[in-house]
């Protein structure tokens, strides 16, 4: 296969993944922005939600993971029947995780923020946010199963095209909910949630119209009788390790939000407004670093080492460079952003200050996101969790804590040492592709 196919072909996969994932980005985005027009304890409130339900995410995430590598090699290795029967295992098992999950966080929103820390003040915001949109949690999961078999099927343009009517959906929800328009009652923080959750649903649907009529027309009884048991434990084998890396960086998040809400709500809400912020500085670097994954996974599924490598390399160029021009832009106009989302000239000088660290973040991060999905697609599923979880707690965790509660010297010395963390940890991924090391550990050679 010759670069310039697989350029092309690395374009037809980011493009649509790029604006998915920004749109799917922006459900989170849009309920934090226009919020900011209701208050700003309403914005610390949700980034406190929104920390934990993506650590609950992060948990579907296992299946969905494994769904992606799984067919991604069976795909590259000409198995139709085996790529049918992991998405329909994908899609019974998420369902029923989902929901379980779903019901505890709707009947145990209270405690779960309460242990996370939230302020009393802050308890009348985050609650009812926290119970429906974790209640309607099960969505998400379906929602990350379908998508991950129709983008390693390279039909990512069919989730892209979901994503464009869902968010213009949320934004109309929430303006009408939010702020009580069209005869509708204000419902603030509740009916922020209240839209994203209908968002998710309608969702769901589209996107399982689209599997049948596009994808897999039909889940033959033959191909799951008896029970495909051993590809429901590849699915786990693939997803767990897979996942472990961006479970751990949620959980380490979580943490973090614990301590800056030990230094102050402002503190809070100018950590939701620059996350909100830099994700348009980074979502490109994530969606080709996930077309390349689903690239690398045919390719090394076919036995084409070397291509692989190579589109690995290339993926890593574009997104570091996009991520750090992007970031730099961002920053010098953050003061003007901020202004635009709160008259709190605290939080606007210091979100303005760590939006030039986050030039430096960036670069890391980028590095990360190749190193992460191009080790992850090629089998080699445990270093990066290995690495992840030494290094993201060593450094991000306790350096942070140290610097920004024992010391005293707050969000912006905390900012600095999430940027240590991100190009030590981006380093290390690049020197582990530029080994090797990952050849000879596909799942589908194994077998």
């Amino acid at each position: 296969m010759r670069f310039g196919s697989l350029s092309r072909q690395l374009a037809s996969l980011a493009g649509p993944i790029f604006v998915e994932t920004l749109l799917v980005m922006m459900l989170g985005a849009v309920d934090t922005f226009m919020l900011s027009r209701y208050s700003d304890n309403s914005v610390a409130a949700v980034g406190v939600v929104n920390q934990l339900m993506n650590l609950v995410f992060l948990l579907f995430e296992v299946i969905s993971l494994g769904t992606s590598i799984l067919c991604s090699q069976y795909i590259g290795a000409g198995r139709r029947d085996k790529v049918v029967q992991v998405v329909g295992i994908s899609l019974l098992f998420n369902l029923i995780a989902g929901l379980t999950i779903s019901l505890c966080l709707s009947l145990f929103a209270d405690d779960m923020l309460l242990m996370m820390g939230l302020r009393p003040d802050l308890m009348s915001e985050g609650f009812p946010y926290m119970r429906i949109v974790g209640g309607f949690a099960f969505l998400q999961a379906i929602s990350l199963s379908l998508s991950a078999s129709l983008r390693s099927a390279d039909k990512a343009k069919y989730p892209m095209y979901v994503a464009i009517v869902v968010n213009i959906l949320n934004i109309l929800g929430n303006y009408t909910l939010i702020f009580g328009k069209f005869g509708m009652t204000a419902l603030g923080v509740e009916g922020a949630a209240i839209s994203t959750s209908i968002c998710r649903f309608v969702s769901v649907v589209i996107l399982l119209v689209v599997l049948f009529k596009k994808h897999i027309p039909s889940f033959p009884k033959e191909l799951f009788t008896p029970f495909p048991w051993i590809e429901l434990k590849n699915l786990l084998k693939i997803g767990i390790p897979s996942a472990g890396e961006h479970f751990s960086y949620a959980l380490s998040q979580v943490v973090i939000s614990y301590f800056i809400n030990m230094i102050s709500n402002q503190a809070l809400a100018t950590r939701s407004y620059v996350v909100n912020i830099v994700m348009f500085t980074y979502i490109f670097a994530l969606a080709i670093a996930q077309g390349g994954a689903i690239l690398i996974g045919h390719l090394v599924g076919s036995k084409k080492i070397n291509a692989a490598y190579t589109i690995g390399k290339r993926i890593m160029r574009l997104g570091t460079t996009t991520s750090v021009t992007l970031a730099l832009i961002t920053a010098i106009f953050g003061k003007h952003i901020l202004g635009m989302l709160t008259s709190d000239p605290w939080i606007i000088s210091t979100g303005a200050a760590i939006l030039w660290i986050e030039i430096l973040l960036e670069n890391g991060r980028a590095l990360n996101f190749f190193g992460v999905n191009s080790l992850r697609s090629a089998g080699d599923i445990y270093f990066p969790v290995i690495i992840g979880i030494i290094v993201m707690w060593g450094v991000q965790v306790v350096g942070s804590y140290i610097l920004g509660i024992t010391f005293g010297w707050g969000l912006i010395a905390m900012w600095a040492i999430f940027a240590l963390d991100e190009n030590i940890r981006g380093f290390i991924f690049l020197q582990r592709w530029n080994s090797f090391k990952w050849v000879g550990k596909s799942f589908v050679g194994s077998k």
